[in-house]
Parts: C-alpha cells; structure tokens; sequence
C-alpha cells in the first residue's frame, strides 16, 4: 500500500486562501488588494546601512541569538515604549520572521495533544504551527458587535481545559484590524493566571495603530511578564516584508527552549539585514511616526472608496487591513465573492471567514489591504464601483 505525501496532521493545510487569491490576481491582471505586504520601501538610511553591511562582508552566518547589535536595539525599543527589561544575552532572540518564532514557539513548549487556544479569525499560520508540534487548537471567535470586533471572554474562559497549554494572542489583530481593550486584555490575562498557562503575542503591527491609539503589550499586565512570549517584526513596521526579520522577547527559560527549537529549521537568517533592523530601530522612528499617519489616511481613502461602492465597512484600529460587509452588494458569502471578483471588475481581496474554524461569524466579509500607493488604492477604488 502506497503511504500517504504528508503526514496525516497536516493534510489540512496544503494550500492557502493568500496564494489562491494572489494568483487568481495575476492570472487576471487585478489590483491585488488581497496580501498585506506594501507596494513602496522603508526608510533609506535603513536600507543603506543593509547595502554597507553585505559591501562589508557582514554575509556569513550571524550569532545563533542575533546579531548583539540587533538585540541591544530590541531591548532598547521595549524599554522606551513600554518600559519591559530584557536582557539582550538571554531573553531576546532573532529569527526569521514573527512565523518562525510562532513555530519555534510551539515546537519548543506545545507536547503532542496538548491545546493551544486560538482567537478566529486567525493568521492562518497559526493553526499549523500548533499541529506541527503535535498540539490541538481549540478556537475563539470575535464578534462585531457595536461598530468593532469584539473578543467573546466568555467564550475564551469556556475554552481552556485540562490540557491547555498556551493562549495566541494578536494585537493589532490580523485580519480584522480591531486593537484589544483594555478590559479585554485584562480578561486574558486574568485567565492565564489563574490557569497557569503561556500566553504567545503576534505584535508585528505594533507601531501600526489608528486614531491616536496606543499598544499595550500583555507581558506588562500583572503577572504577565513571567509567563508570555512576545513576538515582533520588522517587516510590517519598516516596510521590509521580504527580509523576514523577527523577534522574540521574554523570560530567559521560556527564550531559551524557542532558541533550541529554531536552531534546528533555519539556525540563523539574514546576516545583513540585522544591522539594517537595528539602525531602524535606533534611528527611524520619526520615519515609523510618518508610516503611521500616511497608513491612517490610506485607510480612510479606502474606506471612503468602498462605502462609495456600496459596502458597510467596520472600523480598522490598526494593521494594514479593512473588513467590509458584502451583503449590500447582493452577496452572502465573502468566499464566493472574493473569488468572483478578480475575474468580474479585476480586484482581489480576502475572506476572513476561511481563516476561521466557524466560518459563519465572518462568512459575509472581505479584507481588503490599504498599504498601497494611493493611485492602487485609487485604481481599485475605480474598479469596484462598477458593481454598484
């Protein structure tokens, strides 16, 4: 009997919703509003100091935690944004991306059939991440409810059972845009406490929030710092999706286990490109400042266009991203629509109901992205007012 390609954990996840729609786009020459990564470069002196590195020969393997350039840096950026101490030697460590710390994450701390909790719709990394250590995910959805998505604390506290292992947090939240509450995170963190259990942050939108919003990242909530696993890049803040690097911060133990699972895949990455990531961190804030405010005027260009179209859109706090409700335009299902849509009007978006394990919350949005140049977002614009 012939034996199965792939193991049985993960038949579930042999193709992604992001590289369906993102060739349905250039199959059909569409404005592809669906993947979140911007059109435009990040700060110059930033890319500069990549161009010295690799022209210095900074181009051989790189210490297995990171560069000490790079983590002083990291430790730096949390200490004056949110007052956390990390010691660089030992509770900071680089990888390659925030998806290899998620999964390093899980490697190192999830044993076979323990549940991690996952709040839907969720990066759909998430879920094979927990499968690939053997775990189960065990789902939570947000709700939109009253203008925003909402985080079901019920629902949350009714999910942790005996094996529960850890809580995956993203905030600003991808794909909804929503940015937790206060009283939300304070609602985690009171159920990881009295649970015991490992809380593990997505923070790569974290300099992306709206409206004069501020983070706050949970390892600072009471009781927090000893027992969460904060993850963060530098692709989304600094507009370097492809350099793929990442950060992970927190107690040395729970640090020390992710490295030993890391070194392992991919052991180091992107020698020249950590310098880069320091300067940016050191030295391009009023840079970061200027993303911020232009993303936050994109976001309302957008969402102006797509009201103009015909959709009820909800509020984006943060991210890249903006939902939109597609029933005004005739349609029930988000999947049914993002799939027509390139091929109808040339525009490509996502639907955030297949990143959930229910799908029924979510099945009638689309996501659609605004960290685009304004003609893109102008050009989309164009084209979806042709279904009204």
């Amino acid at each position: 009997m012939r034996t199965p390609a792939l193991t049985r954990r993960l038949r579930p996840f042999t193709s992604t919703i992001f590289a369906e729609i993102t060739e349905l786009a250039r199959s059909t020459g569409s404005v592809n509003l669906g993947q979140g990564f911007p059109d435009t470069d990040g700060p110059p002196g930033m890319l500069r100091r990549a161009e010295r590195a690799i022209g210095e020969g900074v181009n051989q393997y790189p210490p297995g935690a990171g560069e000490p350039e790079l983590r002083a840096a990291i430790g730096a950026q949390r200490r004056a944004d949110y007052g956390i101490e990390h010691d660089p030697d030992g509770e900071i460590l680089v990888t390659v991306g925030a998806t290899e710390a998620i999964s390093a994450s899980m490697l190192a701390l999830v044993e076979p059939d323990e549940e991690v909790i996952l709040i839907e719709p969720h990066y759909d990394a998430y879920p094979v991440a927990v499968a690939m250590a053997g775990g189960v995910h065990r789902s939570v959805p947000l709700r939109a409810e009253r203008g925003r998505f909402r985080l079901d604390t019920a629902a949350l506290r009714a999910a942790v059972g005996p094996r529960t292992r850890a809580v995956v947090l993203n905030s600003p939240h991808n794909p909804t845009g929503t940015v937790f509450t206060a009283d939300e995170l304070a609602a985690i963190a009171e159920i990881c406490r009295e649970n015991d259990l490992l809380a593990i942050t997505d923070e790569v939108y974290e300099h992306l929030l709206f409206d004069g919003r501020a983070h706050t990242p949970l390892a600072t909530l009471p009781g927090m710092a000893e027992r969460t696993l904060s993850i963060s890049s530098a692709g989304k803040s600094f507009s370097v999706t492809g350099w793929k690097i990442g950060w992970v911060c927190g107690p040395a133990e729970l640090v020390s286990a992710v490295r030993a699972a890391k070194q392992f895949t991919t052991f180091v990455g992107g020698a020249p490109f950590q310098p880069a990531v320091a300067h940016a961190l050191n030295e391009e804030r009023p840079w970061l400042e200027g993303l911020r405010s232009e993303l936050q005027q994109k976001r309302d260009r957008l969402t102006s266009g797509l009201r103009r179209a015909g959709f009820d859109v909800l509020p984006s706090e943060g991210t890249y991203f903006v939902c939109a409700d597609v029933r005004p335009l005739g349609y029930s299902d988000g999947a049914e629509f993002c799939r027509a849509l390139p091929e109808r009007i040339g525009v490509a978006a996502i639907p955030p109901q297949v990143l959930c394990d229910d799908p029924e919350p979510m099945r009638h949005l689309a996501r659609f992205a605004f960290c685009k140049r304004d003609e893109v977002i102008d050009e989309a614009v164009e084209r979806l007012l042709e279904l009204g």
